[in-house]
């Protein structure tokens, strides 16, 4: 992306797809105080998730306090002017990492085109973020299941029938590598430049679209289990958590996911 390999202040132009990434991504970064943030990319490379090579030891907390001054959605902002949009930033250094979000727009993009061609009936999934409308082949409600945050790939923990909306999982307990004998996790908190160190392990959002879920979702998993909460109750968003607690998980919804819910495992 251009825009990240500049150090150019002035208004980038950008399409209108990236512009509303971007505008969605700032949306739900300010409703989670900044736990959802698209441009943590610098310290995420610092602690080994992203394309250079996992450290030898834990950052020390210069070198995080030095990619933290590069990061911060206050910095950037969407211009809209006339039928052009533009990404602008106040900061030389600052990138756009889109990694947490591209699935539930790649989602939300492939339902578009299946609606251009008149497909009416359709479950697209990318990554962990997914899509429909309509029935299955058998005329029954496309369903989604949650799996068991564990390391068995189809275990599952929960079903739910999405009905036309968005859906998108998070989770910290398959993406880390220990080092000085403390398991890291991928999903960094752009507030202490770490990575995350709390019980919430799995967060499913079901919203409108998979871009605003796949965002909700890494915005709740960053904040842990109690914040998380506060934001779903004030935000009335349908949310499944899952805590770790001691050898085993506990589960919580809000009452907006309830009605989405098919079946519950224990």
């Amino acid at each position: 992306m251009r825009f990240n390999d500049s150090q150019s202040l002035s208004p980038w132009p950008v399409s209108e797809a990236m512009a509303e990434i971007v505008t969605t991504s700032l949306r739900i970064g300010a409703k989670t105080d900044g736990a959802m943030d698209i441009t943590v990319g610098p310290l995420v490379n610092l602690w080994g998730f992203g394309p250079e090579q996992q450290p030898v030891q834990i950052p020390s907390q210069e070198q995080i306090d030095e990619m933290k001054a590069k990061t911060g959605l206050q910095h950037l902002t969407v211009i809209n002017q006339s039928h052009q949009q533009y990404l602008q930033k106040d900061l030389p250094d600052l990138y756009v990492d889109l990694s947490t979000v591209g699935e539930g727009y790649a989602a939300d993009h492939l339902a578009r085109l299946m609606e251009q061609e008149g497909i009416s009936r359709y479950l697209v999934s990318v990554g962990g973020a997914l899509n429909s409308r309509g029935m299955n082949g058998e005329g029954l409600p496309w369903r989604v299941a949650i799996q068991k945050p564990t390391d068995k790939e189809n275990a599952v923990q929960a079903v739910v029938d999405i009905n036309g909306h968005g859906i998108s999982t998070s989770g910290s307990y398959r993406n880390y590598y220990e080092l000085d004998g403390k398991r890291l996790s991928h999903v960094i908190d752009p507030q202490t430049g770490r990575p995350i160190e709390h019980n919430l392990v799995s967060v499913t959002v079901i919203a409108p679209t998979a871009l605003e879920a796949d965002a909700w979702d890494t915005g709740l998993m960053v904040l842990g289990p109690e914040k998380a909460k506060e934001v779903v109750r004030r935000e009335g968003l349908a949310v499944y958590m899952i805590t770790k607690e001691g050898d085993s998980f506990k589960t919580w919804m809000s009452p907006q996911f309830k009605s989405f819910l098919v079946s519950e495992k224990n």
